[in-house]
């Protein structure tokens, strides 16, 4: 599917009212330019929370969530948010891993009744490892980015952003594979909003996809790979990404690190280097009234205490 409506986004937004928390903004320090959605905040520590629910809520409407529950391949968050949403609606989930993702991550998984799998060092590895179990137990497979239920869920956060700070210009966000990406930029066209996607020089499938005029694989090599680790963006977000009003840019590492660190010495908080790599391209945001969008928060915050 190479297509997202607003219309799908709404309906989202209605099916997960009540089971999601709204975003919270926190004003920047430059007199009302910048607003900080703190979406870290979210059921999980993630954004991913809102998709998770759209999707299997959607399945249960229909009446097609198997007896073998869901399964989905994830670099943590959105295996979080699908076991969470799984257990909210008393379904069995499957949450397969890279063997790279972060202790912190694990820890959580389990705690929310999930059966955690671990397969390669990479989410490519992992996708296919639970494709393999969905074929052969049944499970509904979910997705942590490419499927148009868990765009639109995600895309929700753009109008609760825009109600919190009135006159918005432009939302910033990190991207992976692009499903958060994908459903903010269908709201944020929707209402004349301009969307900064930002990718770490590193784990740049977007970026790459639109130099390609296509999706393309691309090397993973970031700090921020455990969660912007998707090593092709979907044809949606390429989709999206052709609209005006969108602009890719690339930060590197140091760039992210220094802005994670800024985020903890600053405010005291501590947010995934993926939240951070958002932050980290604010110089390259246009317009008077700027929201970046700080999309997780499960990490481990020991390196950021002195």
């Amino acid at each position: 599917m190479d297509q997202l409506t607003y219309d799908e986004v709404e309906a989202a937004g209605k099916r997960i009212s009540g089971r999601v928390r709204p975003v919270t903004v926190a004003p920047g320090d430059d007199g009302g330019r910048t607003w900080l959605a703190l979406e870290f905040l979210q059921h999980t520590g993630s954004f991913k929370a809102r998709g998770a629910q759209n999707f299997l809520l959607a399945h249960a409407e229909a009446g097609t969530l198997p007896d073998s529950g869901v399964t989905i391949a994830s670099g943590g968050n959105a295996g979080l948010a699908c076991a969470w949403a799984a257990r909210e609606l008393g379904v069995r989930a499957t949450v397969f891993l890279p063997e790279t993702a972060s202790p912190v991550k694990l820890a959580r998984l389990r705690s929310y009744g999930a059966e955690v799998r671990l397969a390669g060092r990479e989410y490519a590895e992992a996708l296919l490892a639970c494709e393999e179990f969905a074929a052969g137990s049944g499970a509904l497979s979910s997705h942590a980015y490419d499927h148009p239920l868990i765009a639109a869920g995600a895309g929700t956060v753009l109008a609760e952003i825009r109600d919190r700070v009135p006159g918005l210009d432009t939302v910033v966000l990190s991207v992976g594979g692009g499903g958060l990406f994908a459903g903010v930029a269908v709201a944020a066209r929707e209402h004349g909003v301009r969307v900064l996607a930002v990718e770490p020089t590193g784990s740049r499938a977007l970026n790459a996809a639109l130099a390609a005029g296509r999706p393309v694989d691309v090397p993973v090599d970031s700090v921020a790979q455990d969660s912007l680790g998707a090593r092709r963006a979907t044809a949606l977000a390429v989709a999206e990404a052709a609209h005006e009003g969108v602009r890719s840019v690339l930060v590197d590492d140091e760039a992210i690190v220094r802005a994670r660190r800024q985020l903890w010495e600053d405010r005291r908080i501590a947010v995934e280097y993926a939240a951070a790599t958002a932050l980290a391209a604010l110089d390259q945001a246009a317009g008077e009234r700027v929201a970046v969008l700080l999309c997780g928060a499960n990490t481990d915050p020991s390196d950021l205490v002195d």
